[in-house]
């Protein structure tokens, strides 16, 4: 054996590690933006199923109270008021609030041709609505919920691509 002996030593290059690195940085600029759309939709679906409990438990209330319970706008979370629904909203039956639910998401909207849903001691609602959860920030997206309240107090949920926000 000579001086010039040479033992390979597990490990990477210089090369193979830039390599390595830029496939990465690629992949990532790929996954990102559609792991981002996706935080979004989930966030978009939980808002308006959230509405949807609320209108469960609005109507469940006012049966088992034998009383009007109402299902309304709130920003202080303990009086009815107005604006819109991404403030937050409450349901009350009285003057006992019964479930006070936070404002909406940073960036989303809920628009509704009422700030108010009453549900009589039967169960039934005396309120047909129909409330609209889309996103408008960083940027309006067509996908929306559309959270329908019947006139018997049940409420569903459908996607839509109206673009109401935007």
């Amino acid at each position: 054996m000579g001086a010039f002996t040479r033992c390979r030593t597990g490990g990477f290059t210089l090369l193979e590690l830039v390599v390595t690195l830029v496939v990465a940085a690629i992949l990532m600029g790929i996954a990102v933006p559609s792991l981002n759309e996706a935080t979004l939709r989930s966030k978009l679906s939980a808002s308006a199923n959230d509405l949807v409990a609320g209108v469960a438990m609005g109507r469940s209330e006012a049966i088992k109270r034998n009383a009007v319970t109402s299902l309304c706008v709130s920003s202080d979370g303990a009086s009815c008021g107005s604006g819109g629904w991404e403030q937050g909203w409450i349901v009350i039956s009285g003057a006992i609030v019964i479930q006070k639910h936070p404002a909406a998401p940073r960036g989303f909207k809920v628009i509704s041709n009422v700030t108010k849903i009453d549900f009589q001691p039967t169960g039934v609602g005396n309120t047909q609505a129909s409330l609209t959860v889309c996103r408008y920030a960083p940027s309006a997206g067509s996908t929306e919920r559309l959270v329908n309240v019947s006139a018997t107090g049940r409420a569903y949920v459908s996607k839509t691509t109206t673009g109401i926000c935007s």
